[in-house]
């Protein structure tokens, strides 16, 4: 068993990043799917879909949510499935994040969380100015 990882975000940002970091890596070393939430959403109804993925992915290890920005509709959809067990929301998903935690699919739910936020702050850096 392992940890599933469950991308919940705006339009088809999840998707994007998900389908990119595949690409890089080859292959997706744990299970994962992806929840678009358009504006126009039925919240209901990708609650409910939420709730199945989450049940889908969730084979005892536990499993890690991501979603972009916290305090949305796509976050607030992630934190309703907290009630369910079992699972941690982390806000903030970019690509250095999602690779980080795509290449420790053995790490526990806590340590994949450690990896998934040091990815996503290493990850953000500014390029030195070239010297003239």
């Amino acid at each position: 068993m392992a940890v599933g990882i469950l991308i919940i975000t705006h339009e088809h940002v999840g998707q994007a990043l998900l389908d990119t970091a595949i690409n890089t890596l080859s292959f997706c070393p744990l299970d994962a799917a992806v929840i678009n939430v358009a504006c126009d959403c039925d919240i209901d109804k990708i609650t409910a879909s939420a709730k199945e993925h989450w049940r889908k992915l969730q084979t005892g290890d536990g499993v890690l949510i991501m979603t972009d920005i916290f305090g949305s509709t796509p976050s607030n959809i992630a934190c309703a499935l907290q009630t369910l067990g079992r699972c941690v929301v982390v806000a903030g998903i970019n690509l250095p994040m999602l690779i980080r935690v795509l290449n420790y699919p053995h790490l526990t739910l806590s340590e994949l969380v450690a990896k998934a936020l040091s990815g996503g702050r290493e990850g953000i850096l500014a390029s030195p100015e070239p010297q003239r």
